[in-house]
C-alpha cells in the first residue's frame, strides 16, 4: 500500500472527520465490516494514491470537484457523482485545487463483498451519477453515526447498512428518479453539517451565513424536504444519542445532558420525557432489564 499526499496535506485538516475501525473476529468471519468511514471537506489539491489494499471504497461528492484515476482511466467528478472501486487495483483520487471537493465515504470489506463487487462491475463503471443521491447520503450518514462509538450491536448494524448500500448500488438504474436540484443538494449538505455537529450549539444565523442561504428560506425548505424543523431534527438527534448513552454507559444524567449538547439538565429531562414518554432513569432501567 502506498499513499502520497502533497506537503500541505501533512497539516491536519480540521474538516476531515474520519472514523477508523478494527473488526472483531466474528465480524471478519460473518459480516460486512467498516474499515474506515468519514466526511471530508478537502483543503486544496488533496491527493491519495494506493494499490494492493484489501478494501472496497464507496464515496459520494457532496460539493466541489475532483478526479479519480482507476483502471487506467481518469474521470472528473463534481457534486452528485459517486464512485465505487476495488482498492486492490491501483487508483488515485484528488480534489480540485480551485474548487476542493467535499466527500462522504466508506472503506469496507468482509462477507461476500467480492461477489457483490463483481456483479456491480459487470453492470456499471467505477464512476456513476445516480438520479438522486439522497438515499446514498442517508446510508453513509447512518454509518458515521453508528460507528462514532462502539456498542454491542455496532458491527451488526454496520453490516446491515453496508448490505443496504450494496443493494442500492446493484439496483441504481432502477431506483425511482428524483429531481436533485441545487436547493436539494444544498439542503443535504446542511443536513450533513447538522448531523456532524448536533452536540454543539447550532444557530440559524450561523447556518445561513455558512451556506449562503436566507434563514427564512432555509427554515421553510428544510421542513418541506425532511418533514421536521431544524430545531426538531437537532433535538431528535440529541435524544437518540442520549438513549444510546443511557443504555450502554454508566454516565450520570447530568453528564449525558452535557455530552448531548444540552446546557440545562432540567431542560434535557423535559425534552427526553416529551419524546419518550418516560424519564431518563426509567428508560435506562427498562432497556437494561
Amino acid at each position: 500500500m502506498q499513499q502520497n499526499l502533497q506537503p500541505v496535506e501533512r497539516i491536519p485538516n480540521p474538516l476531515d472527520s474520519r472514523i477508523i475501525k478494527t473488526p472483531s473476529v466474528v465480524a471478519r468471519r460473518a459480516f460486512f465490516y467498516v474499515q474506515e468511514c468519514g466526511h471530508l471537506k478537502a483543503i486544496g489539491a488533496q491527493k491519495t494514491s494506493r494499490e494492493d489494499l484489501a478494501s472496497y471504497l464507496f464515496a459520494i461528492v457532496l460539493d466541489g470537484q475532483g478526479a479519480l484515476t482507476f483502471d487506467g482511466k481518469t474521470e472528473r467528478l463534481s457534486a452528485g457523482d459517486c464512485f465505487f472501486i476495488d482498492c486492490r487495483q491501483k487508483h488515485v483520487y484528488q480534489s480540485d485545487p480551485d474548487n476542493p471537493w467535499e466527500l462522504l465515504w466508506v472503506h469496507f470489506n468482509g462477507c461476500t463483498s467480492d461477489e457483490y463487487y463483481k456483479l456491480y462491475a459487470a453492470q456499471l463503471p467505477p464512476v456513476f451519477r445516480p438520479a438522486a443521491t439522497t438515499k446514498f447520503v442517508a446510508v453513509l450518514q447512518e454509518l458515521l453515526r453508528t460507528n462514532t462509538e462502539t456498542y454491542a450491536d455496532t458491527e451488526i448494524l454496520s453490516s446491515g447498512l453496508i448490505a443496504e448500500l450494496l443493494t442500492m448500488l446493484l439496483t441504481v438504474n432502477s431506483m425511482p428518479e428524483e429531481a436533485d436540484s441545487a436547493l436539494q443538494s444544498k439542503l443535504k449538505v446542511v443536513l450533513a453539517y447538522i448531523d456532524a455537529n448536533f452536540t454543539s450549539e447550532i444557530r440559524l444565523d450561523e447556518l445561513s451565513k455558512r451556506f449562503y442561504i436566507s434563514k427564512y428560506y432555509l427554515t421553510r425548505e428544510f421542513k418541506r424536504a425532511y418533514g421536521e424543523t431544524i430545531f426538531q431534527h437537532i433535538i431528535g438527534k440529541r435524544i437518540n444519542y442520549a438513549k444510546r448513552l443511557l443504555r450502554f454507559t454508566d454516565k450520570s444524567v447530568e453528564e449525558i445532558s452535557e455530552l448531548c449538547g444540552f446546557n440545562d439538565q432540567s431542560y434535557f429531562s423535559k425534552q427526553f420525557k416529551k419524546a419518550e414518554n418516560i424519564t431518563c432513569l426509567a428508560f435506562r432501567r427498562r432497556w437494561r432489564d
